[in-house]
C-alpha cells in the first residue's frame, strides 16, 4: 500500500470516527446534561435536594439488579421502536406508526406460539420471531406503497393504521382469542430466558434475552445502511429523491422497503413482551413505546449507536421517576425527557460546528517563494 493511499486510509478512518462522535455519541450526552441543571432547578422547586433525589433515581434505577433489570427490558423496546423510526427517517420517511406495527409483531408471535402448541423451543423461538417480523413488516408496508403508488402521506397513513391495527387486534382479541375475564391470549409454550433465570439478584425483573436481539437488530441497521448498496440507495433517496432517481435509483421501490424494514422492526419489538415476559399478547402492552421510539431515535439522531444510547436514557429516566417519586412527582421525569428533546433539536447542532472547528486541521503556511 502507497504512502497515500494509506494516509488517504487513515484520513477516513480519523473522518468516521468524527463522524460517529457528532452523530451518535455527542447528541445523548449533551442532552443529558442539559436534563441535569433543568432538573437540579426543578428538585429545588419542590424544595428537595437535588443530590438527593438523583442518589434516589440511580439507587432505583443502575444501583440496583432488579432497577438495572427494568431499565433493560425497556431500553429494549425503545431500541427497537427507535431503530424502526430512524430506518424510516434516513429514506426520508416519518414513521409514526411504530405503536401498531410493535403490536402488530406482537400479536403474530402470540398467534404463532399458539398454533406451535408444545413444540420444541429451538423451534418455535425462531417461527415466532419471524411472525413478528412480518407481522410488523406487512403493516409497516402499507404507508410505504402507498406513497410510492399514489404520493399518499406517510405521516398521515401511519397515524391512520395505528387505531385502525390496535383497534382490530383488540376485537380479535375480545372476540376470539381471549382467555375468560382478561384481555390477552392464553400463554404460549415458547419463550426466552430471563435474567432472572441466571441470577436470583434480578427476581422480578421482566430483562430478558430479547436484550441481544435489540443489540444485533442495531448491529445489522448499521450494517445495512452504511455499508451496503440497498442502504446507500436508501440514505441517497432520503437525502435528495430526485438526484437518486436521476441516479438509476428507483424511489418508489426503495420507498417501500424502507417502510417494510421499519415495520418489521418495530415489530421485533412486540417480542420483548410476548417471548420475554408474560408469553401472552394483551391489549395495550406497547404502553406507549412505539411514540417514544420517535423521541429515542431523535435524540440518538438517527444513528444505531446513538439510539441505543438513548434507549438506555430514557429507559433509566422512566424507571427513575417511579424510584424517586417520594421526593418529587414522577411527572417531572417528563417534564426532562421533553427537556433531553428540546436540548438535542436546539443545542447539539451549535456544539457540533464548535467540534468541527476544534478538531479541523490548521492551515498548512504557505510556501515561501524560491
Amino acid at each position: 500500500m502507497s504512502d497515500a493511499t494509506a494516509g488517504a486510509t487513515a484520513a477516513e478512518r480519523a473522518d468516521r470516527r468524527r463522524t460517529l462522535l457528532e452523530e451518535a455519541v455527542l447528541p445523548p450526552l449533551v442532552a443529558l446534561a442539559i436534563a441535569l441543571v433543568v432538573g437540579d432547578l426543578l428538585i429545588l422547586t419542590f424544595g428537595q435536594s437535588p443530590g438527593a433525589v438523583f442518589a434516589m433515581l440511580l439507587e432505583g434505577t443502575w444501583a440496583n439488579a432488579y432497577g438495572f433489570g427494568q431499565v433493560l427490558y425497556k431500553a429494549t423496546s425503545l431500541t427497537f421502536t427507535g431503530l424502526a423510526f430512524a430506518i424510516g427517517a434516513r429514506a426520508g420517511l416519518f414513521n409514526i406508526g411504530a405503536e401498531s406495527q410493535l403490536a402488530a409483531g406482537g400479536f403474530a408471535a402470540a398467534v404463532a406460539g399458539l398454533a406451535l402448541g408444545g413444540a420444541p423451543a429451538i423451534l418455535a423461538v425462531p417461527v415466532c420471531i419471524a411472525a413478528a417480523a412480518v407481522g410488523g413488516g406487512a403493516v409497516g408496508a402499507v404507508p410505504g406503497v402507498l406513497k410510492a403508488r399514489f404520493g399518499a402521506s406517510e405521516v398521515i397513513v401511519t397515524i391512520m393504521l395505528n387505531f385502525v391495527v390496535l383497534a382490530l387486534l383488540n376485537y380479535v382479541i375480545a372476540a376470539h382469542l381471549h382467555v375468560p375475564e382478561t384481555l390477552h391470549t392464553p400463554e404460549i409454550a415458547a419463550g426466552v430466558p430471563r435474567l432472572a433465570d441466571l441470577s436470583d439478584a434480578f427476581r422480578g425483573s421482566a430483562a430478558n434475552a430479547i436484550l441481544l436481539l435489540a443489540l444485533a437488530a442495531a448491529a445489522a441497521a448499521w450494517w445495512y445502511l452504511f455499508r451496503t448498496r440497498p442502504g446507500f440507495e436508501l440514505r441517497a433517496v432520503g437525502l435528495q429523491p430526485d438526484a437518486a432517481e436521476y441516479g438509476g435509483v428507483d424511489v418508489g421501490r426503495v420507498w417501500v422497503r424502507a417502510m417494510a424494514l421499519s415495520g418489521a422492526v418495530a415489530g421485533l419489538g412486540g417480542l420483548n413482551y410476548v417471548l420475554g415476559y408474560k408469553h401472552y399478547y394483551e391489549e395495550g402492552f406497547a404502553a406507549g413505546s412505539g411514540f417514544l421510539g420517535v423521541a429515542v431515535a431523535l435524540v440518538g439522531r438517527n444513528h444505531p449507536l446513538g439510539i441505543v444510547i438513548a434507549a438506555l436514557l430514557f429507559a433509566t429516566l422512566s424507571q427513575g421517576g417511579l424510584a424517586v417519586n417520594a421526593l418529587v412527582p414522577k411527572q417531572m421525569v417528563e417534564v426532562l425527557q421533553a427537556v433531553v428533546i428540546l436540548a438535542v433539536v436546539t443545542s447539539v447542532p451549535e456544539v457540533r460546528r464548535v467540534l468541527r472547528a476544534a478538531l479541523r486541521p490548521a492551515a498548512k503556511p504557505a510556501k515561501a517563494a524560491a
